[in-house]
């Protein structure tokens, strides 16, 4: 089989100039993923693509460009991305400019480097080379979305839009070392809010104190986390099940002597396959209004995300494709693993059924932190695994689509 030729120069560039903007979405300050999506659109048009820009939320573009074969009919692969960013957060930490995209030592510095410019250039700039090898079979999607990092209004979008309706497998481009991750935990945000009565703290009698339902709400999550953890067990690549209290909020320091009248907790749940959510949040809500009930106070529960885990089979053809195409570029065997949050691949698995594997250039560990980098070598490993991926997924059944 013919080795795919990349332009290993131009993904490095593009990489740089999507790193120099900082597409933070903080509008207050005049920030957005705007200035990187208008950068992906104009360079898909430099490659002769036609890309789509649809707007999620005013302001916050999803840039989605289909790279026809020319081979006939077969499968459709998309790559997926994102282009918003989280903040740099303090300057202190950082001993580069967070947007300054300067390499040394072979690597490539800078907020996104790693999470995930480098991995939206490698995608678009693997699409390109297997277009430029000549014809293939079926179709490439290859979709730079807004809001990752936060709602992911733009995978929701994308989905609701029937975009991707024909998509038989996608290849989310996050950082994940060298890692392979079919499967990603599940997500839920819980907030209780224990409501009770303020009263002098000399006269406790004469209020309802929603701290104690609240304290003892926190306890019995260790009491659920070890009974998830016990059944159905911990995942062979994403580990057990967590439930952590996050928040807890209630009173005043300055008025130490009056009980408050409410208190909150905030949860973040980490699930893996076979937890069933909807029975998880009932279990939850009962507690907190059992527990509020005994105390004489009243709870409300609140899910902000419920975001159901995925567990991609190994065996699936976007799977296999990826991991023949890693071996190919590597040497290496393939190391399967998980990602112990979630990504845009979530949504498309959940809400579309579309098959995901998660894999890109950077490490596992650090996207959101100061003096965020990525190898430049590892920039172009991925985008010559992406290449021949995007190959051996649409030759698989080159005479059928899906």
């Amino acid at each position: 089989m013919t080795e795919i030729m990349i332009d290993a120069e131009g993904v490095i560039d593009f990489t740089r100039a999507l790193v120099r903007i900082p597409s933070v979405n903080d509008p207050a300050h005049g920030r957005s993923e705007a200035p990187a999506a208008a950068l992906v659109a104009e360079t898909m048009r430099g490659f002769g693509w036609e890309p789509v820009i649809t707007e999620p939320a005013p302001g916050r573009p999803n840039v989605v460009a289909v790279i026809e074969g020319g081979g006939g009919p077969g499968p459709v692969l998309m790559f997926e991305g994102h282009t918003d960013v989280v903040t740099e957060g303090t300057l202190d930490e950082w001993t580069r400019d967070p947007f300054g995209a300067e390499i040394v030592d072979g690597r490539l510095y800078g907020r996104g480097s790693a999470d995930m410019k480098s991995g939206v250039a490698a995608m678009i700039f693997g699409a390109r080379a297997l277009q430029l090898a000549g014809p293939f079979p079926g179709t490439i999607k290859v979709c730079a979305l807004a809001d990752e990092e936060g709602l992911m209004i733009g995978v929701h979008h994308l989905v609701d839009s029937g975009q991707v309706a024909d998509v038989d497998g996608a290849i989310v481009c996050e950082p994940e070392a060298e890692e392979l991750c079919p499967s990603s935990k599940g997500a839920i945000r819980v907030l209780v809010e224990f409501d009770g009565r303020m009263a002098h703290g000399a006269m406790p009698d004469q209020g309802r104190n929603p701290l104690q339902p609240a304290a003892e709400f926190v306890r019995v999550l260790a009491d659920v986390q070890e009974s998830l953890q016990a059944e159905p067990g911990p995942h062979p690549l994403l580990g057990a099940s967590y439930l952590t209290p996050t928040v807890i909020t209630g009173g005043d320091l300055d008025q130490i002597n009056v009980i408050p009248a409410r208190a909150t907790v905030a949860v973040d749940v980490r699930t893996v396959p076979g937890v069933d959510h909807d029975r998880l949040v009932d279990r939850l809500t009962g507690l907190a209004e059992t527990l509020a009930a005994k105390a004489e106070t009243a709870a409300t529960v609140t899910i902000g995300v419920n975001r159901p885990p995925v567990d991609t089979p190994l065996d699936d053809p976007v799977v296999t494709a990826l991991a023949a195409a890693h071996t190919m570029i590597t040497g290496a065997d393939p190391v399967y693993g998980g990602v112990p949050g979630t990504t845009d691949g979530t949504i498309l698995t959940a809400k579309a059924g579309i098959p995901t594997v998660v894999y890109g250039p950077g490490g596992k560990w650090i996207a959101h932190q100061a003096d965020e980098y990525v190898e430049l070598d590892d920039i172009v490993r991925k985008t010559r695994v992406y290449a021949e991926a995007a190959r051996l997924f649409l030759i698989r059944n080159p005479t059928a689509s899906g």
